[in-house]
């Protein structure tokens, strides 16, 4: 075989190098391969099930006996007796399940005659009724007469002969014993394999870790190890309490069962532990059998509606009371994917799917939490919502959305103040759609669309309460608070600062917006902040500080300027002109200039402060306000002095 080895010119290797690139920026090209692995993995799923449904149980068993390992670990027991006692822990506990299920199906299944006939008088009863309701309803007529027997349908005749079937002889015994047997060893060896699979996982806990390090993460070692403990712990805990609450479930309804006097009650419990791993319908699965029999034990309907009651009673406190006070209100898989899952993996594994697809689902959602590549199967998923407040207040201010907007702001504001609201939601959003202006990916029409949207928002908001204070331990309260109590401090509308009586006039404040399109809303929102605290505010827009339209600038009772500046543009220069014709206007009047964008220079370096010309300098709205109030109150000080 002759290779080819002739060398190709730079330019040839770089226009092979481009369609290369170009291809695999190709959006259809990436679309295809992602849906054609899918496939392969979906495919997979199905036609290995016999294969992965051991694997996975015995994966799952290894996450349940992981925390009784750790524990015997931790009394000072070697790995080997550790994990033997854990697994003869979960066989006898098995075994004896096993054998009280046998126990009770065979008592159960001596006294089925008698409860079918039971349950077969009640729907003879029922249909009765009905006909009887019917017949009264209906009006009464002639009966009609009966047809003629036709010969030709009359069995045994020549026109109509009977049908001979040949029955084979009776199969042996041997294979009688087989067709007994095979239903009961194909899970047994089922269960065997789960249990040596489980053991050899348990057995190489920190050797499958590092293997899995090295596939997915050997790059960065402390992040990777840190997040598949914190996986495996997670699943371990939610595995566990799950098994638990499930148990504790089982064993309430049998011990409600038996004090009915329903038959086996063990088996119905047990029964109801199992199937209350289905998600949202195993309850309901799990009562099923329970109320069937109290139809055939109790010839009337009360031992029926005492197990309804029951199960009606029993579920929503596990559900809503228990499973939340044990590992949380949410097990972290939004509602519908639930749904999803159990479709899906019903649909791929069957019966044991729909068991296995709450536990299957939550190992892909925290697997999509800690490993980049998958973190798609977090977002799809998961019950954490798909973006941030601030990136779904600007997608909904995109959308001329503000109703939307409102239902979310009301929602934020009960746990932060307006202002913390304004700071860390509107005026990151306003930040964000800065940046696209900037890039060129809105243009100013959608800005002022934007910007529109906010202002209807704000007017809105006009009622809201500013008393729910986020305060951190280097972050000065808006209100004082003993001891700067890090997090939420509820204070009452009469401890927040306010301006003096001299400051509430209207016009003390004057708020000039920059000359960016979206000033204008910062500017809204620094000034209905203001007004909460009792100042007199005239809010104005850029062109009334222009060179046209300063000398029409009404400058009567200001006090103080504030400037509102987001898209400040590179060089301040605009604005160290601004300032100055605001000064050659009002007078010595202090200037306060709001930088909203991130690491603005002139924040913090005291040179282009000086330069720029005004007195003080804020980067967020709340800044701004203590800094009005801290100025108000000097001046009233010096007044009085």
């Amino acid at each position: 075989m002759k290779l080819d080895v002739t060398r190709r010119s730079p330019a040839e290797q770089g226009e092979g190098a481009s369609a290369t690139v170009i291809a695999a920026q190709v959006p259809g090209i990436t679309g295809l391969l992602g849906l054609a692995v899918a496939v392969v993995v979906i495919a997979g799923l199905f036609f290995a099930r016999d294969v992965l449904i051991p694997i996975t149980l015995a994966v799952l068993l290894s996450f349940v006996l992981s925390p009784i390992v750790a524990l015997l670990r931790r009394l000072r027991l070697p790995r080997g007796p550790a994990i033997l006692l854990a697994v003869l822990g979960a066989l006898t506990t098995l075994g004896g399940i096993g054998t009280l299920v046998g126990m009770q199906a065979a008592s159960l299944a001596d006294d089925a005659p008698r409860y079918a006939a039971t349950i077969q008088t009640k729907i003879d009863r029922a249909q009765a009724f009905v006909v009887d309701r019917l017949s009264v309803l209906a009006p009464a007529g002639p009966r009609p007469a009966a047809a003629p027997i036709n010969p030709d349908i009359v069995r045994g005749t020549r026109a109509n002969p009977l049908q001979v079937r040949v029955v084979e002889s009776e199969p042996s015994v041997l294979t009688q014993v087989g067709g007994y047997l095979e239903p009961v060893v194909g899970p047994f060896e089922t269960f065997v394999i789960v249990l040596v699979v489980a053991i050899f996982i348990l057995m190489q806990k920190e050797d499958l870790r590092d293997r899995l390090i090295r596939l997915f993460g050997s790059s960065d070692l402390h992040r990777t190890t840190a997040a598949m403990d914190d996986a495996g712990s997670r699943l371990s805990r939610y595995f566990l309490s799950q098994l638990a609450v499930n148990t504790s479930f089982g064993i309430v309804v049998a011990i409600g069962l038996w004090l009915i006097g329903l038959p086996v009650p063990a088996l119905w419990g047990i029964l109801a532990g199992v199937l209350r791993f289905v998600p949202y319908i195993g309850a309901l699965l799990g009562a099923a059998l329970p109320l069937a029999i109290a139809a055939g034990v109790d010839p009337g309907w009360s031992m029926m509606l005492m197990v309804a009651a029951l199960f009606i009673v029993l579920e929503p406190v596990i559900g809503y009371v228990v499973e939340p006070l044990l590992y949380g209100h949410s097990t972290g898989l939004s509602p519908l994917s639930v749904v999803l899952a159990a479709v899906f993996w019903t649909w791929i594994w069957g019966p044991v799917g729909l068991v296995l697809s709450m536990p299957l689902t939550l190992c892909l959602v925290v697997l999509g939490r800690h490993i980049p590549s998958l973190e798609f199967l977090d977002v799809l998923l998961g019950d954490r919502p798909a973006l941030t407040p601030v990136e779904s207040f600007y997608q909904r201010m995109l959308a001329d959305d503000p109703e939307e907007a409102l239902d979310q702001a009301e929602t934020q504001l009960k746990e932060r103040s307006l202002t913390a609201y304004y700071d860390e939601v509107a005026l990151a959003a306003l930040k964000l759609a800065a940046a696209d202006v900037a890039r060129g990916a809105i243009d100013r029409t959608r800005a002022t669309g934007v910007v529109e949207s906010m202002l209807v928002l704000i007017d809105e908001l006009a009622d809201a309460d500013d008393t729910a204070q986020a305060t951190t331990a280097t972050d000065k309260p808006l209100s004082p608070t003993p001891g700067n109590v890090v997090g939420f401090v509820e204070t009452t509308p009469e401890s927040l600062p306010e301006a003096p009586a001299e400051w509430r006039n209207e016009g003390a404040v004057l708020c000039v917006a920059g000359r960016g399109v979206l000033d204008d809303a910062v500017t809204a929102m620094l000034a209905q902040l203001l007004a909460k605290r009792g100042f007199g505010v005239r809010r104005v827009g850029h062109e009334a500080g222009s060179r046209a339209g300063i000398a029409s600038l009404d400058a009567t009772g200001v006090k103080i300027v504030c400037l509102s500046y987001l898209e400040i543009g590179g060089s301040p220069s605009h604005l160290r002109y601004l300032v100055r014709r605001i000064r050659s206007r009002l007078g010595n009047v202090p200037v306060l200039v709001g930088l909203w964008p991130e690491g603005e220079a002139a924040l913090s370096d005291q040179q282009i402060q000086k330069a720029l010309g005004a007195d003080l300098y804020v980067g967020s709205l709340r800044a701004a306000v203590e800094a009005c109030l801290d100025q108000s109150h000097d001046n009233s000080a010096k007044v009085a002095a």
